[in-house]
């Protein structure tokens, strides 16, 4: 059966970040995931997972400044140590949390910054990363995001996320796999899922145009849900998107392939 999980970062923005937690348990959400918390304490974290019976399934490595722009760090020459002070501040907290595993936005190339110059930082950066991890049992993921909202990322389509796994050689890094990035720049979503199954340790769902809920635009959802489980995915899928609606009466969706328990309250 299909498990979904909520993204708090995306979902319930009606409410404060730490009562998001109880409103996506209400909902009947038992994962959440977010973009990333590292300014609330880890312990206040733990709690919240705690009180309202919620997995940590994923979040994000430091993002850098994310107000000016950045969207991760790991492609940045000069940057190296930054990086690794966030990698064990990461480390640290998704040991807390229970979280198996850990993305890494690999960041946007400056103006100026030839592309194998950016490339090489990152190969190193998660080399580094993905043997640091290894030695707690977690996780290393990289995502593909999409250069039309993300102009200058570095892994923008299946072919360099293969390109630089294989540089990086390790065993511990995976691929999250998100339908929407993958939707605006190369499509063919199951075939190519299906060919690096085997490297996908997360999947994230939003729909194509507006990155609203599934069933809101091109992406056939049901096509996606039902190829999932006949591939036997077996890992958690993120509900990344912004709602349409208030987040609880949005997700008439995904009732329609997951029956959920009766919303409390």
């Amino acid at each position: 059966m299909l498990k979904f999980n909520a993204n708090l970062t995306q979902l319930y923005t009606e409410y404060d970040f730490l009562d998001r937690f109880a409103a996506a348990a209400a909902d009947g959400f038992r994962g959440i995931e977010y973009r990333a918390a590292y300014h609330i304490p880890k312990e206040v974290l733990l709690e919240h997972l705690r009180q309202n019976g919620l997995e940590q399934v994923l979040f994000n490595l430091p993002l850098g400044n994310w107000d000016a722009g950045e969207r991760g760090i790991a492609c940045l020459p000069g940057r190296e140590e930054e990086f690794r002070h966030g990698l064990e501040q990461a480390a640290d907290y998704a040991r807390t949390l229970g979280c198996p595993q850990l993305n890494c936005l690999a960041g946007l190339k400056p103006d100026g910054l030839k592309d194998e110059a950016a490339e090489e930082t990152l190969c190193g950066n998660l080399r580094y990363a993905a043997d640091r991890l290894a030695k707690d049992g977690i996780r290393l993921l990289v995502e593909i995001l999409n250069r039309r909202d993300n102009p200058g990322c570095v892994i923008s389509s299946v072919a360099k996320f293969e390109e630089i796994a294989g540089r990086v050689g390790s065993d511990n890094l995976f691929l999250q796999y998100d339908f929407y990035h993958l939707q605006v720049m190369q499509g063919d979503l199951i075939r190519n899922f299906e060919r690096l199954q085997s490297r996908i340790a997360h999947v994230q769902v939003a729909d194509n145009p507006g990155r609203h809920e599934p069933g809101t635009g091109e992406i056939n959802y049901p096509f996606i849900f039902e190829s999932l489980e006949l591939l036997g995915y077996n890992g958690w899928i993120g509900c990344e998107y912004a709602p349409k609606d208030r987040t609880s009466a949005a997700l008439g969706w995904m009732r329609a392939f997951v029956p959920q328990p009766e919303r409390i309250g």
